[in-house]
This record gives C-alpha cells, sequence and structure tokens, in this order.
C-alpha cells in the first residue's frame, strides 16, 4: 500500500457505545463525514440522539460554538446495515472485545469496503497480528487505540501487528494529529503500552498489602503526594476489580505467566466477594463515603542533639539541609553537610534517618552499624510540599525513643510521617523503580520509544511524569540497586532488572 492520505476521508465507525460515539464525534468535530453503525437495531441513531444532547449542553457551557455543535451532528450518518460502509477509506471498529467476534467482523468488512480502504481497531488488549490472520488484506489493519472519555483524553496508541504497513501505520499516525490527539507509535505486544507500563502501579501496592505492611489510604496518601493523581486502591475501585484483575489476568497470561504480571490474592479474594470498587458501593473503601482520613498524628519536638549532619549530594540531600536548616534556626544553629557519602539521610548523633536505596532498615542497621536507623521514602516532587505525606519504617531492633524521634524529625523537616512495616523500597521508590523497569524493557523490546513511553503514560493515565523522566531525575543506579534490594528479599522472577538498565549501569 502507497503513501496514504486521510484527511477530509469519509470515516464508518462500527459500534455505537461508549467508545464508537466518542471516536464519531471526534472524526466528525474534525471535518470528516461519519457513518455510525451497531449491530443493535436502533443503536446508532440512539446514540446520536445522546450525543445531541452533549453537544447542546457543550453550547450551553460555552466550551463548544453552538454552529460547531450542529456542524458535528450533521456529519454523523447513522446506517442500518454494514453494507452502507461501502466507500469509507477508514473505518474503525469499537465492539466487544473478543478476539473471534471481532475477526469475523473484519472478515465481513473486507467484502464490503475497496481495496485501499484502512481497517483500524480500538482493541484495547487483542493482539492486532492475531485479529489480521485470516483477511485477505492484513497489512491494511491496525491499531487505534482511544482511551475514555475519546472526546477528552489526548493518547491514541497507534498498534502495528506483524503484517500492518508501515505506510498505514502512518497515515493513522498523521489522521490522530488531525483530530487533535498525541499519537505514539506501539508494537501489538500484550498490554501494548500503557496497560503493560501501569501494571507496577497496581502490583506493588498490593503486594504490600498482601504483606499488610500498611493500610490502603496509607499507601493511596503517598502516591498521591508523589503527584499522581489517585492513589491505586482508590484508582482500582474507580476501575472496578473485576475489570482490573481481568487486564492483569489477561496481560500475564498473554506474557507466559511471567511473574512480573502475576495477579493479586488480594485483589482476587475482593473480585470473589463481589467487592468490585464504587460500582457494588465497597472495593477498598466504602461508598459513596470513599478514602477515609489519615488519622491526625501529633508529633513531639525532635530532643535536642549535639551534632546534625546531612549526608550526600543531589537535589534530595539538599532539601534534607534547607528543611533541617529550617527546623534548627531556633536554635541558633544548622547541620554540618558530608558530601560524597555513601548514603543520603541525617546523621543525628548515634541515630540515622536514611533516604531508601531499597534496602529494608534492619539491613541498613547492619551496614551502618547501629541499631538506631530509620529509613525514608523517597521524594519525587522536589521542592517538598509542606505536609506531604511520607513513608517511614524503623528497624525493629531500634529503642523506642529513635522510633518516637524519626518520626519527630520527620515532621519537622515539613513532611507528614507515615509508618510502615519495615519492607525494602518502601513505597513510591519501588513503584517508581518498577515502572521504569517495565518502561526500560519495553523500549529493549522494541514496543515502543523512551519518548512515546513518556507521552502515553502522561497522557493516558495522566501520570505525572513519564518514566524515563523519572529516570532522569534519579539515576540508573539507583533504580537499580531499588529492584536488587526487592530481588534480595524476595527472590523470584518478578524483581529482575531490565537489560536496557543493565547496560546503562555498567
Amino acid at each position: 500500500m502507497t503513501q496514504k492520505n486521510l484527511g477530509g476521508a469519509t470515516v464508518t465507525v462500527i459500534g455505537a457505545g461508549i467508545m464508537g460515539v466518542g471516536i464519531a464525534q471526534v472524526a466528525a468535530q474534525a471535518g470528516h463525514a461519519v457513518r455510525l453503525y451497531d449491530a443493535r437495531e436502533g443503536a446508532a441513531a440512539d446514540a446520536k440522539k445522546k450525543l445531541a444532547a452533549t453537544l447542546d449542553g457543550l453550547a450551553a457551557k460555552g466550551k463548544l460554538a453552538p454552529e460547531a455543535a450542529q456542524a458535528t451532528l450533521a456529519r454523523i450518518e447513522p446506517i442500518g446495515a454494514l453494507g452502507e460502509a461501502q466507500g469509507s477509506a477508514l473505518v474503525v471498529e469499537a465492539i466487544v472485545e473478543n478476539l473471534s467476534v471481532k475477526r469475523t467482523l473484519l472478515m465481513e468488512l473486507e467484502a464490503i469496503v475497496d481495496a485501499d480502504c484502512v481497517l483500524a481497531t480500538n482493541t484495547s488488549s487483542i493482539s492486532v497480528t492475531a485479529l489480521a490472520n485470516g483477511l485477505t488484506r492484513p497489512q491494511r489493519l491496525v491499531g487505534m487505540h482511544f482511551f475514555n472519555p475519546v472526546p477528552l483524553m489526548k493518547l491514541v496508541e497507534v498498534v502495528s501487528g506483524l503484517h500492518t504497513e508501515a505506510a498505514v501505520a502512518d497515515a493513522i499516525f498523521e489522521l490522530s494529529k488531525a483530530w487533535g490527539k498525541v499519537p505514539v507509535h506501539t508494537r501489538s505486544t500484550p498490554g501494548f503500552i500503557v496497560n503493560r507500563i501501569a501494571r507496577p502501579y497496581y502490583a506493588e501496592t498490593l503486594a504490600l498489602l498482601l504483606e499488610r505492611a500498611a493500610e490502603p489510604q496509607v499507601l493511596d496518601a503517598c502516591l498521591k503526594a508523589a503527584g499522581f493523581r489517585m492513589g491505586p486502591c482508590e484508582l482500582m475501585d474507580l476501575i472496578g476489580h473485576d475489570t482490573n484483575f481481568a487486564v492483569t489476568h489477561s496481560v500475564y497470561e498473554a506474557n507466559f505467566f511471567d511473574k512480573r504480571y502475576a495477579p493479586s490474592l488480594v485483589q482476587r479474594e475482593l473480585v470473589d466477594g463481589g467487592l468490585l470498587g464504587r460500582k457494588s458501593g465497597r472495593g477498598f473503601y466504602r461508598y459513596p463515603e470513599g478514602v477515609p482520613a489519615l488519622p491526625v498524628a501529633v508529633h513531639e519536638a525532635p530532643a535536642t542533639a549535639r551534632e546534625i549532619t546531612v549526608h550526600g549530594d543531589g537535589p534530595i540531600a539538599d532539601w534534607l539541609e534547607q528543611a533541617a536548616t529550617a527546623a534548627l534556626a531556633a536554635q541558633g544553629w544548622g547541620p554540618a553537610r558530608e558530601r560524597g557519602s555513601a548514603w543520603t539521610g541525617l546523621a543525628i548523633d548515634a541515630a540515622r534517618l536514611v533516604l531508601t536505596d531499597g534496602r529494608p532498615a534492619h539491613e541498613l542497621a547492619r551496614a551502618l552499624g547501629t541499631h538506631e536507623v530509620a529509613v525514608f521514602d523517597r521524594p519525587v516532587v522536589l521542592p517538598v510540599a509542606a505536609g506531604s505525606a511520607l513513608a517511614y519504617a524503623v528497624h525493629d531492633g531500634a529503642s523506642e525513643g529513635w522510633r518516637t524521634q524519626a518520626a519527630a524529625w520527620l515532621a519537622a523537616l515539613g513532611v507528614t510521617p507515615l509508618p510502615l512495616a519495615d519492607v525494602p523500597g518502601l513505597v513510591v521508590a519501588r513503584t517508581v523503580a518498577m515502572l521504569v523497569n517495565e518502561a526500560a524493557d519495553a523500549v529493549l523490546q522494541g514496543v515502543c520509544m523512551a519518548e512515546g513511553a513518556d507521552a502515553a503514560m502522561k497522557l493516558g493515565v495522566n501520570y505525572p511524569a513519564g518514566p524515563f523522566e523519572w529516570l532522569a531525575r534519579w539515576s540508573v543506579a539507583g533504580v537499580a540497586g531499588v529492584i536488587a534490594a526487592l530481588d534480595t528479599t524476595y527472590r523470584g522472577e518478578r524483581y529482575r532488572v531490565s537489560p536496557w538498565l543493565q547496560r546503562r549501569a555498567a
């Protein structure tokens, strides 16, 4: 197939559900004549009526000119037979997520549309290569994965199967830009970009819950403080545990049961019990109440210390020095600074308050030669906002006095300290490290480019930064160290450093 230009072409959308109507709206707003078809009689016409109300509402709020709303609606024509797709330059299917059903539809379309018509599938999880199997012209099938709600979400994953011709993928890429979207190229592998790279965001929290390291609201608070709009427990409740569990299981199975993608016993129990989240009234939280408030902790002032030294280099050590200087200002003195130290944190007389490098507090205590050790999570948003939640854990062998003082010092530094069990990597450090690691493997395997991974995660799931942006702010050695520490504790296939990172660490 030669270079294609789909600008202004007639588009047919198959499926008049939420996704299909959203795709039809976006195409029509971009000036395309759109035919909307659904196998259920009358569904396409009903969908257009509902869209009319939506567009009227946007016009009433001043978000869309009335003329534009009317023109958009006028370009959408409900059709009653699949055969009316004939003459379209692009057909986008957005029907049930079932391989057999989709493949049957695509074969039917081949007998209707012209030889140069592009066929696109909005699948979020099915192999585009598998869908193309059996088609007469498999090279014209491409994935065009939109995110819900389609009119608002900017990302489109342009998915190429083994048969997809580059000119077809490029044409859809350019068309997506013309529709006001941000497209990213991806190879057809399980989960594509977003659903693959996002797995650790849920998986690490579920693993911590399985260990009873903290309550759901504590883990959510820590990750929201890192810039995520919703914590993983809150987000899984919103998505629905049945849906989230099914996607996880699909990615796990498609990757030949790689332990990195293994579903969680915690989530399976919720699904088995019908506790599906918001839609059932209860998941991790009860609804409509939602996430409960964290208990208010009152921390005493830090005890007077004889000597305080900030250890380490980099932005986090700089923040610690500034925060410790402010905390000590009333006493008329400030901390010393030891750059080039093997660890980052505060030495408070004989006690140590250490930034996590992945190792739990009991291992750091052995390495540093003192029982008085507490480890705190990695702040990924600098400067740290006053009152931000920050996880910490204290060595089991520490004195009661240091347990109290560790929290007191963190509070004096301006954060809200939230205690966890002594687990490796705490919450944010291990989650971000695993997100970076998954993205690194995706790039290594040719699924996407680093820039595509960053754009996909920010636009597809509203992450505060892309995985390679986090990596640039941290270090390859730091990320690899956290994952290696997790592997030392848990031993297995799950925590293995991507070869992409290993090469750069070397």
